[in-house]
C-alpha cells in the first residue's frame, strides 16, 4: 500500500517544491517508486524537473476535467523511479471549475486511485482553496515545510484549521507527518529563535532534520535538476538524504 503526502503550506518561498523534489529523488535513491503530482498552477515542479511547461499536450488539469487518463499524462523523469504528473497554468481555471462540481473535493482523489506506487508527492500551491483542499483529501499525510525566518508560523494556525476541516469532512484519515524547517542558518540567533517556537508549537512532529540555507540547492532547478543530480554532496542534498529516512520511519 503506498503513501501519499500533500506537501503544503500557504506561503510561498519557504522551499516547498524544493522539498517535493528532492524528497523524490532520495526516497527513489532508496528503492521506492515515486509519483510526484505537480498541483501548483506555476508548475515549478515540472521545470524543476527538466520539463518544459509550454510543451505539455496533457496535464493534471486535463485528468481532472478532460478525462485523460493519469497513466496516459505522467512523464518519465531523468530519475529512476520519479514520475511526474506535470502541470502549467492551466491549472489556474481549476478553482473555478471545481466550485461548479458536486463531488469537488475528491477530483484529485480520484485521478490518483489507481496508481501504485510506493509514495506519491503532492506540491501543492502556495494558497488554501479548492486545489489545496482536493490535495488534503487526496493525501495520507501532510508535510509542512516552514522557512527559519520572522513570521514563519504566521498563517500555520489557518493551514491547520482547513487541515481539521478536511479531516472532519472529505479524509478523517488525513494525519499531519511532520514539519520540516528549511532555509536554515545555523549562524543567526533568529533560526535558532524560529526553531525553538516551532519545537514549541509541533513538538514531536518536528523532524529533526533541517534543511539548511544552501547555494547549490538554490540553483539546481534552473538546470532542471534535483540535488542527487546537481550536487550530491553539497549540505543541501545530504539533508534530503536523511529528511527521506525519516518519512520512511514515520509512514512505517
Amino acid at each position: 500500500m503506498g503513501h501519499t503526502i500533500a506537501i503544503l503550506n500557504q506561503k510561498g518561498g519557504v522551499g516547498k517544491t524544493t522539498t517535493a523534489i528532492n524528497l523524490a529523488a532520495y526516497l527513489a535513491k532508496a528503492g521506492k517508486t515515486v509519483l510526484l503530482v505537480d498541483f501548483d498552477p506555476q508548475g515549478n515542479a515540472t521545470s524543476g524537473l527538466g520539463i518544459d511547461k509550454q510543451q505539455l499536450e496533457a496535464t493534471v488539469y486535463d485528468v481532472m476535467f478532460h478525462d485523460s487518463k493519469t497513466a496516459d499524462v505522467i512523464k518519465e523523469t531523468n530519475l529512476a523511479n520519479v514520475y511526474l504528473l506535470p502541470s502549467n497554468q492551466h491549472l489556474a481555471a481549476a478553482e473555478v471549475e471545481l466550485a461548479q462540481l458536486e463531488q469537488r473535493d475528491s477530483q484529485l482523489k480520484q485521478a490518483l486511485q489507481a496508481n501504485t506506487y510506493d509514495f506519491i508527492l503532492i506540491d501543492c500551491p502556495p494558497a488554501l482553496g479548492m486545489l489545496t483542499v482536493n490535495a488534503l483529501t487526496a493525501a495520507d499525510y501532510v508535510l509542512i515545510p516552514v522557512q527559519a525566518e520572522y513570521y514563519a508560523l504566521e498563517g500555520l494556525s489557518q493551514l491547520l484549521s482547513v487541515m481539521q476541516r478536511v479531516q472532519r469532512g472529505s479524509n478523517p484519515q488525513l494525519e499531519l507527518l511532520g514539519v520540516v524547517l528549511t532555509m536554515y542558518n545555523a549562524r543567526t540567533t533568529l533560526a535558532e529563535q524560529v526553531k525553538a517556537e516551532v519545537n514549541k508549537h509541533f513538538g514531536d512532529k518536528v523532524f529533526s532534520t533541517v534543511v539548511p540555507r544552501n547555494v547549490r540547492l538554490a540553483e539546481a532547478p534552473s538546470y532542471g535538476k534535483s540535488i542527487l543530480e546537481h550536487d550530491k554532496w553539497s549540505k543541501g542534498a545530504r539533508a534530503y538524504k536523511q529528511l527521506a529516512k525519516e518519512v520512511m520511519q514515520h509512514v512505517s
